[in-house]
């Protein structure tokens, strides 16, 4: 008895595992950038790097919905 699994259930789930992995690899590092160094929040006004922190996180969500896109629009 082979406990190899079907290929389309093993590119499903590698799908699966790389939309997580990526998720968790962007969200820690806007945790990071935004928490951690103090981005996020402003003292009593905006800094020059609160702007440059929303502005990477806004493109590179956009980047990580590209990249979700063009994982998942592929054959099944």
């Amino acid at each position: 008895m082979e406990s190899e699994m079907e290929p389309d259930v093993k590119e499903f789930l590698v799908r699966i595992m790389q939309t997580i992995s990526m998720s968790v690899v962007w969200l820690l590092v806007n945790m990071t950038l935004g928490i951690y160094f103090n981005f996020a929040f402003f003292e009593n006004r905006p800094s020059i790097w609160n702007y440059l922190f929303y502005l990477w996180f806004l493109i590179s969500f956009g980047l990580l919905l590209y990249y979700f896109h063009k994982k998942w629009k592929g054959k099944l």
